[in-house]
Order: structure tokens, then C-alpha cells, then sequence
């Protein structure tokens, strides 16, 4: 308990004999420089809380607009393959039509690289009718199914 008492006693005088030495060892200059800085501290500060209110609002709308195009991706994502019809455009068997123009439109492949790439894309276009196929025989079996009679 003396401890605390003498700490207390120690923090008091050390705080009123500094602040006694602040305001004895104050001089003109260092008053009018407390004034300048504390005058502009009040002037500039409305401005700046405005000018970080906006920068703040802008990197929100530009979070919104990165969540809402995220979402828009996702929800678009998520398409029939029948929207899917005539978007896919496959590539012709010709390899001259890099040589016509002169110029490469893509990568900078061979010719088996062309190829290859051409049969996958049909392969997956005709995987994808085979199974559109198939889902609309079921659908039709379904429908026949209906007005066969059972005995």
C-alpha cells in the first residue's frame, strides 16, 4: 500500500513539474507555431474527413460492383446447353488459313496441334446432341407411356 501511495506521489509531481516547464520555457515562436498547426489542423480537417469519406465510398461501390459481376457471373454460368446451339463454332479442316493471310490469328501451332483441337471440338459437339438426343426419346417414351394401357 506504501507502494502505490509513493508511485502516485512520484506520477503528481512529475507531471506538474513538466507541465510547469512547458509553459516556462514557452517563447513567441513556439506560440505562434502551436497557433499555425493547431489553425491549419481545423481548417484542413473538414476536407479531408470529406475526401476520405470518398474514397471510402468509392472503394465500397467498386466491392459492390465486383460482388454484383461475381454474381451476375455465376448466375450466367448456369445455362441449357440448348442456349449453348450455334455459339460453338467449329474450325474448318483447311490448314491454309493461316498461310492465306500471313498472319496468325492465335497461339502458333502446328498443324497436328489444328487437328487435334478440331476433333475435340466435334467430339464434344457430338457427345452433347448424343445426349440431347437421347433426353428428348425419353422425354417422347414418357409422353407415349401415358396413353398405353395396361392390363
Amino acid at each position: 500500500m506504501d507502494g502505490l501511495t509513493n508511485l502516485a506521489a512520484t506520477f503528481g509531481n512529475r507531471v506538474s513539474t513538466n507541465l510547469r516547464g512547458s509553459f516556462t520555457d514557452l517563447s513567441w515562436e513556439k506560440v505562434i507555431r502551436i497557433v499555425i498547426v493547431a489553425g491549419a489542423y481545423m481548417l484542413l480537417r473538414p476536407y479531408l474527413i470529406k475526401l476520405g469519406g470518398r474514397v471510402q465510398m468509392q472503394s465500397h461501390e467498386e466491392e459492390a460492383a465486383r460482388a454484383e459481376a461475381e454474381a451476375e457471373f455465376k448466375a450466367k454460368a448456369k445455362i441449357s446447353p440448348n442456349e449453348l446451339r450455334g455459339q460453338v463454332e467449329v474450325p474448318d479442316d483447311t490448314d491454309e488459313e493461316d498461310e492465306a493471310t500471313g498472319e496468325a490469328s492465335g497461339p502458333d501451332w502446328g498443324k497436328t496441334a489444328r487437328r487435334r483441337q478440331r476433333r475435340m471440338i466435334k467430339k464434344l459437339l457430338d457427345a452433347e446432341e448424343q445426349r440431347l438426343q437421347e433426353s428428348l426419346e425419353e422425354e417422347e417414351d414418357k409422353d407415349i407411356e401415358e396413353f398405353l394401357v395396361k392390363e
